[in-house]
């Protein structure tokens, strides 16, 4: 929601021309699958380790060959993900109207901290939570709870704001209200759950958010 998963094309695709958006995709689907099959096993790592296996493990299916040098450039892609154009201001927004900003993410605590302070906007949260905090993944019920325990405050007064319909699903059905920053316009999950709103871009979250 707030950085462009797709700034890691650039670089996988200076190390592997011609490869970039299919290694990409399969590195990042990879990803969700790993975290999500380690959480329904209770075979917990953190999320970098997951993105290291799942680099791994995308390299390998598409016949490529990775060197340390190049693994490790492509790892601190991660660490350096794109803010959108309107992430800043739209904190910057948030935070001057007094509204508390925090993350859920499953992101492990380095990633988190490293994307923030790389584009300068750890002064607009109140906390960057990770999942890592109690080895859980979203969607999680477990995941979603770090959201109460770090605000103290109930369900109904959280507005959970989801970048994946997947993550919105997931956050509806645990009882947060729930908007999904569709960016990517994609069609919603076909769950049995809808969020409370759909936005394309922050622009929606700050009229929901300010409106209520």
């Amino acid at each position: 929601m707030l950085f462009n998963p797709d700034s890691v094309v650039t670089t996988v695709e200076r190390i592997f021309p011609g490869k970039g958006r299919e290694l990409t995709n399969l590195w990042r689907t990879r990803q969700f699958e790993y975290s999500w099959l380690r959480s329904i096993t209770k075979r917990y790592v953190d999320f970098f380790t997951v993105t290291e296996d799942a680099l791994v493990y995308a390299v390998n299916a598409t016949g490529l060959e990775l060197t340390t040098d190049n693994k490790q450039r492509l790892l601190d892609a991660y660490l350096h993900l794109e803010p959108w154009p309107d992430t800043r201001e739209t904190l910057r927004t948030l935070r001057a109207s007094g509204v508390r900003v925090i993350t859920i993410a499953n992101f492990s605590p380095e990633m988190l901290r490293a994307n923030a302070e790389n584009a300068g906007l750890t002064p607009f949260f109140d906390a960057l939570v990770s999942t890592d905090a109690n080895h859980s993944y979203k969607p999680d019920g477990r995941a979603y709870q770090l959201g109460i325990d770090q605000l103290h405050l109930a369900k109904n007064d959280i507005l959970f704001a989801a970048f994946g319909g997947w993550d919105a699903a997931g956050a509806k059905s645990f009882g947060y209200p729930t908007i999904w920053v569709n960016r990517f316009n994609q069609p919603v999950e076909e769950l049995g759950i809808h969020p409370d709103r759909i936005a394309s871009d922050l622009q929606g979250l700050l009229e929901f958010t300010l409106s209520n």
